[in-house]
């Protein structure tokens, strides 16, 4: 699907300088950057599922560490 992206000035340099230094086009840079972004935020969402179920499966135990 295409797409058109609008970018200030600044966005366009940070963009240039990171396909640059990948030595991709900006069109893969930008690829790349989304892919990653929506790696990280899958992360977290699942590092946070987990904490979640550690702190209730072991609440009792950080209750008693934190006496």
């Amino acid at each position: 699907m295409a797409m058109t992206l609008r970018l200030t000035p600044e966005d366009e340099r940070l963009l240039a300088a990171l396909a640059e230094s990948e030595g991709v086009s900006r069109h893969e840079a930008t690829l790349r950057a989304i892919r990653e972004a929506a790696a990280r935020r899958g992360h977290e969402a699942r590092v946070a599922e987990l904490s979640a179920e550690a702190r209730e499966r072991y609440a009792d135990v950080l209750d008693r560490l934190g006496r």
